[in-house]
């Protein structure tokens, strides 16, 4: 087994590919922007079941804005999974918050990794780069599409996205050397948290069972479970089928937000009496948009049917994830146990 850096390993998605790699045997390097991060990372690995990491894991400071840290985070290892990206659950005050850190931290890790002779970087991407500003399309998206950074109403999160891909796969074509690329393309990642830092998919199941929505907005989403992500992040780490590609992450059809209140309250029972089920009008959401920017975001995408799939990875390297349920299922469960759900 080999070393492989994992980067923002407080993250949802990194936490978990952190798991993953421990329990097959590798080293872990994983970089956090301060030192006193370690102690948290350690408790969530610890709810996930890593006890015993020892000296298997080690930690490198390192902050997607500056240079420092990172020629030594990649020095002798093997692959890289770059999953550090920021994904705040509010709104930023400009969009460059996010895409300048987004992309630049993309440059950087994939420079020192190419300096530091590793043989593989996996990049996360996000469904966000594939599939908006397109109009109505019936065919689900693919790997093939991309996403239109210059249209009207995306928001900051979805062009940080976009543009880190691309800046990647040109730095790739540019001066990527000896360096191989995949690339992984998630939907809203959803499953078991681990602790309170957890991704902003996560907060529409928290709000469903707090009962702190009124209803169910007409917004479709595609949904994958974030044990099945750090899964396809290790096959694109290795597999030769991998190299160069990159493979979006859905666990199945995209499911609308009632059908996942559904879910809960079929699945959870009792647990679920705050979630609701009713149909918020179109109207009303525009409304609420008015003075909620978090609401705004999500205006352009208010009864759009949508779908995505998954074929490709799961024909090139035999990726067979959960359903889209148990996701929906695992969270809420997770959330549940540690008290998340107020």
């Amino acid at each position: 087994m080999g070393t492989v850096l994992v980067t923002g390993g407080s993250g949802f998605i990194a936490s978990h590919c952190i798991l993953q790699l421990l329990a097959a045997g590798h080293q872990v390097r994983t970089t956090v922007r301060t030192p006193g991060r370690e102690s948290a990372v350690r408790a969530m690995l610890k709810q996930g079941g890593a006890d015993e990491a020892g000296d298997r894991l080690a930690f490198v400071a390192a902050d997607l804005q500056a240079d420092a840290g990172w020629p030594q985070a990649a020095a002798g290892c093997d692959h890289v999974l770059h999953v550090a990206s920021p994904f705040p659950v509010g709104v930023p005050r400009h969009e460059d918050e996010l895409i300048v850190p987004a992309r630049d931290g993309a440059l950087r890790v994939l420079r020192a990794a190419r300096n530091a002779g590793v043989r593989r970087v996996v990049l996360t991407s996000s469904y966000a780069a594939i599939g908006y500003g397109h109009p109505p399309q019936a065919t689900p998206f693919d790997e093939t599409n991309w996403t239109d950074a210059t249209a009207a109403g995306l928001s900051a999160y979805v062009r940080s996205k976009t543009l880190a891909e691309r800046a990647a796969w040109d730095f790739m074509a540019r001066e990527g050397g000896g360096l191989e690329l995949a690339v992984v393309n998630p939907v809203a990642v959803f499953g078991p948290v681990l602790g309170p830092d957890y991704a902003a998919s996560i907060v529409l199941v928290q709000r469903l069972l707090a009962g702190t929505v009124p209803g169910c907005p007409r917004i479709q989403l595609g949904l994958v479970d974030v044990r099945d992500v750090a899964d396809l992040h290790l096959r694109a780490m290795t597999d030769p089928a991998a190299r160069g590609e990159r493979f979006l992450a859905a666990a199945g059809n995209f499911l609308s937000v009632r059908e996942i209140a559904r879910v809960l309250k079929r699945r959870l029972g009792a647990r679920a009496r705050r979630v609701p089920t009713w149909q918020l009008p179109d109207w009303l959401v525009r409304l609420a948009g008015l003075a909620d920017p978090t609401v705004r975001q999500v205006l352009p995408e208010l009864g759009k049917a949508k779908n995505g799939t998954s074929a490709k990875a799961r024909r090139l390297l035999g990726w067979a994830p959960r359903s889209n349920e148990d996701a929906v299922v695992a969270t809420a469960e997770s959330l549940l146990a540690l008290g998340l759900v107020t």
